[in-house]
Protein backbone atom coordinates (compact mmCIF):
# COMPACT_ATOMS: atom_id res chain seq x y z
CA UNK A 1 0.00 0.00 0.00
CA UNK A 2 1.25 3.63 -0.71
CA UNK A 3 0.35 6.78 -1.46
CA UNK A 4 -1.03 6.54 -4.96
CA UNK A 5 -3.99 3.79 -3.20
CA UNK A 6 -4.16 6.12 0.07
CA UNK A 7 -3.73 9.69 -1.26
CA UNK A 8 -5.21 10.87 2.01
CA UNK A 9 -1.29 9.32 3.36
CA UNK A 10 0.76 11.75 0.70
CA UNK A 11 -0.12 15.03 2.44
CA UNK A 12 2.74 17.05 4.63
CA UNK A 13 1.08 16.36 7.97
CA UNK A 14 0.83 12.08 7.02
CA UNK A 15 4.77 12.15 5.30
CA UNK A 16 5.99 13.75 9.14
CA UNK A 17 4.14 11.03 10.92
CA UNK A 18 5.19 8.70 8.54
CA UNK A 19 9.28 9.92 8.95
CA UNK A 20 8.78 9.95 12.47
CA UNK A 21 7.68 6.52 12.65
CA UNK A 22 10.60 5.43 10.25
CA UNK A 23 12.79 7.19 12.38
CA UNK A 24 11.83 5.57 15.76
CA UNK A 25 11.65 2.09 13.85
CA UNK A 26 15.63 2.65 12.54
CA UNK A 27 16.80 4.02 16.43
CA UNK A 28 14.76 0.98 17.98
CA UNK A 29 15.96 -1.70 16.03
CA UNK A 30 19.88 -0.33 16.52
CA UNK A 31 19.08 0.30 20.27
CA UNK A 32 16.69 -2.92 21.65
CA UNK A 33 16.75 -5.43 18.66
CA UNK A 34 14.70 -5.94 15.64
CA UNK A 35 12.33 -8.30 17.48
CA UNK A 36 11.90 -6.47 20.02
CA UNK A 37 11.30 -3.54 18.31
CA UNK A 38 7.65 -4.19 17.63
CA UNK A 39 5.22 -2.38 15.97
CA UNK A 40 3.43 -1.35 19.41
CA UNK A 41 6.61 -0.66 20.91
CA UNK A 42 7.79 1.56 17.96
CA UNK A 43 3.91 3.10 17.83
CA UNK A 44 4.73 4.50 21.65
CA UNK A 45 8.17 5.64 20.79
CA UNK A 46 6.86 7.70 17.98
CA UNK A 47 4.00 8.99 20.49
CA UNK A 48 0.90 7.53 18.38
CA UNK A 49 -2.06 5.40 19.15
CA UNK A 50 -2.53 1.87 17.68
CA UNK A 51 -4.92 2.92 15.47
CA UNK A 52 -2.86 6.12 14.52
CA UNK A 53 -0.22 3.27 13.38
CA UNK A 54 -2.55 0.72 11.51
CA UNK A 55 -3.03 3.93 9.53
CA UNK A 56 0.17 4.33 8.21
CA UNK A 57 1.21 0.84 8.44
CA UNK A 58 -1.27 -1.89 8.92
CA UNK A 59 1.21 -5.12 8.89
CA UNK A 60 4.31 -5.53 10.65
CA UNK A 61 5.66 -6.67 6.71
CA UNK A 62 4.65 -3.44 5.52
CA UNK A 63 6.49 -1.06 8.44
CA UNK A 64 9.85 -3.70 7.74
CA UNK A 65 9.68 -2.89 3.76
CA UNK A 66 9.45 0.85 4.88
CA UNK A 67 12.38 0.63 7.21
CA UNK A 68 14.25 -1.01 5.15
CA UNK A 69 13.96 2.00 2.44
CA UNK A 70 14.65 4.42 5.38
CA UNK A 71 17.50 3.08 6.85
CA UNK A 72 19.23 2.56 3.04
CA UNK A 73 18.50 6.13 2.31
CA UNK A 74 20.20 7.05 5.62
CA UNK A 75 23.00 4.83 5.13
CA UNK A 76 23.06 6.37 1.24
CA UNK A 77 23.28 9.90 2.24
CA UNK A 78 26.08 9.14 5.11
CA UNK A 79 28.22 7.85 2.04
CA UNK A 80 27.81 10.98 0.38
CA UNK A 81 28.58 13.00 2.95
CA UNK A 82 31.61 10.92 3.96
CA UNK A 83 33.18 10.93 0.46
CA UNK A 84 32.19 14.28 0.02
CA UNK A 85 36.15 15.67 0.19
CA UNK A 86 39.55 14.03 -1.10
CA UNK A 87 41.82 12.19 1.72
CA UNK A 88 44.25 14.75 3.86
CA UNK A 89 47.50 15.24 2.54
CA UNK A 90 50.11 12.63 2.92
CA UNK A 91 47.23 9.95 4.02
CA UNK A 92 46.74 6.51 2.08
CA UNK A 93 43.70 6.75 0.11
CA UNK A 94 42.99 3.19 0.47
CA UNK A 95 43.52 3.60 4.19
CA UNK A 96 41.75 6.43 4.14
CA UNK A 97 38.62 4.84 2.96
CA UNK A 98 39.30 2.28 5.72
CA UNK A 99 38.86 4.75 8.41
CA UNK A 100 35.63 6.20 7.06
CA UNK A 101 34.13 3.02 6.94
CA UNK A 102 35.24 2.28 10.19
CA UNK A 103 33.57 5.18 11.29
CA UNK A 104 30.61 4.90 9.22
CA UNK A 105 29.60 1.29 10.76
CA UNK A 106 29.19 3.15 14.41
CA UNK A 107 26.60 5.58 12.81
CA UNK A 108 22.74 4.65 13.69
CA UNK A 109 21.85 3.44 10.03
CA UNK A 110 24.59 1.10 9.72
CA UNK A 111 23.96 -0.10 13.40
CA UNK A 112 20.37 -0.51 12.64
CA UNK A 113 21.06 -2.52 9.05
CA UNK A 114 23.31 -4.50 10.75
CA UNK A 115 20.90 -5.59 13.35
CA UNK A 116 18.20 -6.78 10.71
CA UNK A 117 21.09 -8.51 8.71
CA UNK A 118 21.58 -10.61 12.06
CA UNK A 119 17.86 -10.93 12.83
CA UNK A 120 17.06 -11.88 8.96
CA UNK A 121 19.13 -15.42 9.28
CA UNK A 122 16.26 -16.87 11.07
CA UNK A 123 13.24 -14.53 9.79
CA UNK A 124 12.48 -15.35 6.53
CA UNK A 125 10.28 -12.10 5.68
CA UNK A 126 12.86 -9.96 7.41
CA UNK A 127 15.43 -11.25 4.90
CA UNK A 128 13.10 -11.37 1.66
CA UNK A 129 12.67 -7.79 2.44
CA UNK A 130 16.18 -7.14 3.01
CA UNK A 131 17.84 -9.05 -0.15
CA UNK A 132 17.54 -6.02 -2.61
CA UNK A 133 19.47 -3.49 -0.50
CA UNK A 134 21.80 -6.42 0.40
CA UNK A 135 22.47 -6.51 -3.17
CA UNK A 136 22.70 -3.43 -4.28
CA UNK A 137 24.77 -2.55 -1.41
CA UNK A 138 27.16 -5.49 -2.22
CA UNK A 139 27.62 -4.15 -6.00
CA UNK A 140 28.28 -0.89 -4.86
CA UNK A 141 31.40 -2.00 -3.38
CA UNK A 142 31.36 0.52 -0.75
CA UNK A 143 29.41 3.10 -2.47
CA UNK A 144 31.49 2.44 -5.67
CA UNK A 145 32.58 5.89 -7.42
CA UNK A 146 32.11 7.96 -3.79
CA UNK A 147 34.61 5.58 -2.08
CA UNK A 148 36.61 5.56 -5.18
CA UNK A 149 39.68 5.46 -2.85
CA UNK A 150 39.11 1.64 -2.46
CA UNK A 151 38.79 1.00 -6.07
CA UNK A 152 41.48 2.78 -7.86
CA UNK A 153 44.24 0.38 -7.64
CA UNK A 154 42.02 -2.02 -10.31
CA UNK A 155 39.05 -3.88 -10.77
CA UNK A 156 40.36 -6.90 -11.07
CA UNK A 157 39.44 -10.49 -8.71
CA UNK A 158 43.19 -9.13 -6.60
CA UNK A 159 41.68 -5.62 -5.56
CA UNK A 160 38.04 -7.50 -5.35
CA UNK A 161 39.45 -9.11 -2.69
CA UNK A 162 40.95 -6.03 -1.29
CA UNK A 163 37.95 -4.06 -0.94
CA UNK A 164 35.99 -7.42 0.94
CA UNK A 165 38.87 -8.20 2.87
CA UNK A 166 38.69 -4.60 3.97
CA UNK A 167 34.85 -4.22 4.28
CA UNK A 168 34.28 -7.89 5.91
CA UNK A 169 37.03 -7.79 8.10
CA UNK A 170 35.75 -3.86 9.41
CA UNK A 171 31.91 -5.19 9.53
CA UNK A 172 33.21 -8.07 12.01
CA UNK A 173 34.76 -7.00 14.40
CA UNK A 174 32.39 -4.19 14.30
CA UNK A 175 29.68 -6.11 15.25
CA UNK A 176 32.43 -8.42 17.61
CA UNK A 177 32.46 -8.72 21.27
CA UNK A 178 36.58 -8.00 22.55
CA UNK A 179 35.74 -8.47 26.50
CA UNK A 180 39.09 -7.33 27.21
CA UNK A 181 41.60 -4.40 26.24
CA UNK A 182 39.35 -3.35 23.91
CA UNK A 183 40.90 -0.55 22.18
CA UNK A 184 44.05 -1.70 22.39
CA UNK A 185 43.07 -4.79 20.30
CA UNK A 186 40.95 -3.32 17.87
CA UNK A 187 43.81 -0.57 16.91
CA UNK A 188 45.93 -3.45 16.42
CA UNK A 189 43.47 -4.96 14.38
CA UNK A 190 42.68 -1.99 12.10
CA UNK A 191 46.58 -1.30 11.51
CA UNK A 192 46.34 -5.37 10.17
CA UNK A 193 43.62 -4.77 7.64
CA UNK A 194 45.04 -2.02 6.50
CA UNK A 195 48.79 -3.27 6.04
CA UNK A 196 46.97 -6.52 3.91
CA UNK A 197 44.94 -3.89 1.69
CA UNK A 198 47.85 -1.72 1.42
CA UNK A 199 49.39 -5.43 0.27
CA UNK A 200 46.69 -6.24 -2.43
CA UNK A 201 46.51 -3.36 -3.79
CA UNK A 202 50.37 -2.68 -4.44
CA UNK A 203 51.21 -6.16 -5.68
CA UNK A 204 53.95 -6.44 -2.84
CA UNK A 205 57.03 -8.48 -3.83
CA UNK A 206 57.54 -9.51 -0.18
CA UNK A 207 55.13 -11.36 1.60
CA UNK A 208 52.31 -11.20 -1.02
CA UNK A 209 49.06 -11.85 0.16
CA UNK A 210 47.60 -12.91 -3.22
CA UNK A 211 47.90 -16.35 -5.46
CA UNK A 212 47.19 -16.76 -8.51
Amino acid sequence: MDARTYPARATPKSQRTRARILDNAMRLFAEIGYHAATNAVIADAAMLTRGAMLYHFATREELVEAAVAHIELHRARLFEQAAAGPPPPGVDAAEHAIDVYWALLHELPFRAFAELEAAARTDAMLAERLAGAQSAFDHAQLGGDRFGAMVQAGTDARFQTSRDLGRFLLEGLARGSLTYDQDARRERLLAVVKRAVRALNRRTDAADLWTE
